[in-house]
C-alpha cells in the first residue's frame, strides 16, 4: 500500500456513510438481491437475476477517496472483477454495440454516474458484497455496489441496480452541477470536476465534510429506528 495519500487528500480514521445530502433519506427498497438491468446501446436488455453466479470471488484491500478531499484507508472489499462479469455475463447476453464506449450507472436511490468502459475494466474495479470480511452494509451500498479506487468515491455507486452502455455520454445527466463531475474523476490526477482546477474545489468541499457526515449520521439513526429499518444507502 503506497505511503502517501493522493494530492488533496486528508485521511479519516472513520468510513461515514456520506454524499449528496438531498439523498441522507434515500435508501435502497431491496438489499439482499444481487441483480442487476443491463440496458442502453445493447442487442438484448438483460436482468441478471445473480451478479456473481459462475464468476471467481476476489478480495482486494484499497483505499477508498472521497471527492471532498477525506481518504479511508485499507479497506478489504469481496465480490466480483467488473471486467469478468462484462465479458461472461454482459458481452454474450446483451451484446452491447462495440460503440458503446460509455457506461452509465444507477443505483436503487437514484445515484448516477457515468464512467468509460476502459475505466471500469481495470482489474482492481469491482461489483462488491462484503466489506471487511463482513455482508456489506446499506450505508455502504449493499446489496451490491460499484468498486473503482483509482477514481473519485462518486464513480463507486451504491445500491447499484442498472448499467446503461451509451455510445456517447449525452443522455447522462449528473446529479450534480455539471461542473462538479468529471467523466474519469481519477484520483492521482485531481479531477474532481470539469472546468475547474481539482485543486480549486479542495477548497470548496473541505467546509461541507463535517456537517454532511452528521446528517448522514442522524438520516442512518433514524431509519434504523424505524419498524422496517436498519439498513440505507449513498458515498
Amino acid at each position: 500500500m503506497p505511503s502517501h495519500l493522493p494530492p488533496g487528500q486528508h485521511e479519516r480514521a472513520d468510513f461515514p456513510r456520506f454524499g449528496l445530502t438531498p439523498f441522507k433519506d434515500r435508501f435502497p427498497q431491496q438489499t439482499t438481491r444481487r441483480e442487476l438491468l443491463v440496458t442502453g446501446d445493447v442487442t438484448h436488455e438483460v436482468q441478471v437475476a445473480d451478479v456473481f453466479e459462475g464468476l471467481p470471488r476476489v478480495e482486494q484491500t484499497s483505499d477508498f477517496h472521497c471527492v471532498t478531499t477525506w481518504s479511508r484507508r485499507g479497506l478489504r472489499w469481496g465480490g466480483v472483477r467488473f471486467a469478468d462479469f462484462h465479458a461472461e455475463v454482459v458481452v454474450p447476453r446483451a451484446a452491447p454495440a462495440d460503440a458503446a464506449r460509455f457506461v452509465i450507472l444507477r443505483g436503487q436511490d437514484g445515484a448516477r454516474t457515468c464512467m468509460l468502459l476502459d475505466d471500469l475494466l481495470a482489474p482492481d474495479v469491482l461489483l462488491v458484497d462484503t466489506l471487511d470480511g463482513e455482508p456489506l452494509p446499506v450505508a455502504h451500498g449493499a446489496p451490491l455496489r460499484l468498486v473503482a479506487p483509482a477514481h473519485y468515491g462518486y464513480k463507486s455507486v451504491k445500491a447499484l441496480c442498472r448499467l446503461e452502455y451509451r455510445h456517447d455520454e449525452r443522455s447522462f445527466r449528473p446529479n450534480v452541477f455539471r461542473f462538479m463531475d468529471h467523466l474519469r474523476a481519477r484520483v492521482m490526477f485531481e479531477e474532481r470536476g470539469r472546468g475547474v482546477p481539482g485543486v480549486l474545489l479542495r477548497y470548496l468541499y473541505r467546509p461541507l465534510i463535517a456537517s454532511t457526515v452528521a446528517q448522514f449520521a442522524e438520516s442512518m439513526r433514524a431509519h434504523a429506528s424505524r419498524p422496517t429499518g436498519g439498513r440505507g444507502a449513498a458515498d
